[in-house]
């Protein structure tokens, strides 16, 4: 969970934040805590804790947030 919530951080850090208020957003929030449902998400659904598990916790949590939000635009979009 907190990988995937460094990966949300991380995310915030390099893509979005062009100053450091940025980081303290509603939607730099909501990113952090998407970021660690879907790393720990993954951390459930391989329980092992490796190096590679552990670097794909924080890539889901990087990666994972940008999928989960582009497939509730789409939903919308269908509506």
């Amino acid at each position: 969970m907190l990988l995937g919530l460094l990966g949300g951080f991380t995310y915030i850090l390099v893509e979005v934040a062009e100053k450091w208020e940025d980081l303290l957003t509603f939607s730099a929030f909501r990113r952090y805590a998407l970021g660690a449902i879907v790393g720990y998400l993954y951390h459930i659904g391989y329980s092992t804790w490796t190096l590679p598990n552990s670097l794909m916790c924080w890539v889901s949590g990087y990666m994972g947030t940008h999928f989960i939000e582009a497939l509730v635009r789409r939903y919308e979009n269908l509506k």
